[in-house]
């Protein structure tokens, strides 16, 4: 940060840590034993898509690599009311690091193509027997998590969320801020 960010009072955002993915899977066993919470199975990263040939190929590239494992169903395209892009993914519930491994790689290709620019957040859904659902909110340009829990249309359960954020506080980089816990309604999974 450069004297002119302290004399403003801006600060520069994290750089996105995409292996920070990876520790989903130990924070699910967390989440699991704290608050009955468990994985869907589902996971997405969500982008805004770039017109071009480029950006196609590379998402086509995207998909090819992911729709290569005869075991693991297809993977699914979106776009949403806000003309975001939504590719999800679907493992067994039980391999959330297979799932997590995926999501790396939808960002990183992204990533190295030039495209992370779009790229807005990465989302792993939980569940528990009762049908509460919690994402897992990982933002890309911030490079930190956050939860999201909605119980409807455009109501959210602020106490779980708060209380997810608790107990994951130690394993995965927390995003602060409540000002970006973003509502992510109609988002695939949850």
């Amino acid at each position: 940060m450069g004297l002119w960010d302290t004399l403003t009072g801006r600060s520069r955002s994290r750089p996105a840590n995409l292996d920070a993915l990876f520790l989903v899977p130990s924070a699910a066993i967390t989440l699991q034993t704290a608050a009955g919470l468990t994985p869907t199975g589902d996971g997405a990263v969500c982008y805004r898509a770039a017109a071009g040939a480029a950006f196609q190929q590379t998402q086509d590239d995207v998909v090819a690599l992911l729709n290569a494992d005869p075991d693991v169903p297809d993977v699914r395209i979106s776009t949403d009311e806000f003309g975001f892009t939504w590719l999800t993914a679907h493992r067994d519930p039980a391999d959330t690091s297979g799932l997590c491994t995926d999501l790396h790689a939808v960002n990183t290709a992204l990533e190295a193509q030039g495209f992370g620019p779009g790229l807005l957040c990465s989302l792993v859904p939980f569940a528990d027997a009762s049908g509460r659902h919690v994402g897992l909110v990982y933002l890309y340009k911030q490079g930190t998590f956050y939860p999201f829990a909605p119980t409807g249309p455009q109501a959210r359960d602020n106490l779980l969320e708060i209380q997810v954020r608790d107990e994951l506080g130690r394993e995965l980089p927390m995003e602060r801020d409540l000002g970006r816990w973003m509502a992510l309604w109609g988002a695939p999974g949850l």
